[in-house]
């Protein structure tokens, strides 16, 4: 009887260490993938907004992801995002304000970014006890943006016209047009999931705060005087562009009056589903 205890623990010791070999043979040495979902914007056209005023967008991402070990890797990103949004689409009552400014805005969002990722449970493909974690992320990147508007069906670069009188010299010389770079810092949270030794699939959600307030064109003060009439006498296409509070009757856009909050720069957020594929090598068990 004692004998036989001592082989079923031999045995079992031995299949225990024979598993230790065989995790510690495998190398997860990273990922490539992509990603395709949704993103939304938050800046001085979502003051107080409600989840019901969301407007989700198209977002996607492609990405490689070097595993320094089962817990710390490194991702470089390749980010896609259309924002959008317009004062129009706040459902509340009580800010009419809001409301009557009228403005709105479209761009699309090309970021390169570098984070670094901490898994909080062991990550190893291909072994069934090993094959889900969430995680987090925290890095820095570029992105470039160059806001724009509709008006009569036609599109407007916002930039270039300066709407709130950077491209006027002498009336507001201390104003510099804004750069379409600008700079992110994002902040993720994500789970993934290993659907064998060589593919997972995995779910994320990345909030990033940015430098610029001008994602949506939208930041200082109302500045009329900087848009002269056109030779024939009519509104300029700038002048149009700046105040769009005429559409529901007298404009609010005097000069000097706040048009957006320069105190808070503009942020936004992807929520994506992907697939990637993992790289992996063998190496020689320690004895």
């Amino acid at each position: 009887m004692f004998k036989r205890i001592i082989i079923i623990f031999s045995v079992f010791l031995f299949s225990l260490h024979t598993k230790a070999q065989v995790l510690d043979a495998y190398v997860h040495e990273g990922e490539f993938g992509i990603g395709l979902g949704a993103g939304h914007y938050f800046g001085d056209l979502t003051a107080g907004m409600k989840l019901i005023d969301l407007k989700p967008k198209l977002s996607a991402s492609i990405f490689f992801r070097k595993q320094f070990n089962n817990y710390v890797g490194v991702k470089v990103a390749g980010s896609y995002a259309f924002l959008g949004y317009a004062d129009k689409y706040i459902s509340y009552k009580n800010n009419i304000v809001q409301k009557t400014r009228n403005l709105s805005f479209n761009t699309n969002i090309w970021e390169l970014s570098i984070s670094g990722e901490f898994n909080f449970f062991r990550f190893q493909p291909g072994f069934e006890e090993y094959r889900f974690t969430p995680y987090v992320s925290l890095g820095a990147g570029i992105f470039s943006y160059d806001p724009y508007a509709y008006l009569y069906g036609e599109k407007y670069f916002l930039r270039p016209l300066g709407t709130e009188g950077q491209q006027d010299k002498v009336h507001y010389p201390n104003l510099k047009p804004y750069g379409t770079m600008a700079i992110s810092f994002p902040v993720g949270f994500g789970m993934k999931y290993s659907l064998n030794e060589k593919i997972n699939v995995f779910g994320e959600i990345v909030y990033r705060f940015t430098n610029t307030d001008y994602l949506d064109d939208v930041s200082g003060n109302y500045a009329p005087d900087a848009f002269p009439l056109n030779p024939n006498g009519t509104p300029s296409v700038g002048f149009l562009l700046q105040d769009r509070s005429y559409e529901y009757g007298t404009p609010i856009g005097i000069k000097g009056r706040q048009r957006g909050n320069s105190e808070q720069k503009d942020s936004f957020i992807t929520a994506q589903l992907g697939i990637s594929i993992n790289i992996g090598s063998y190496k020689c068990p320690t004895y």
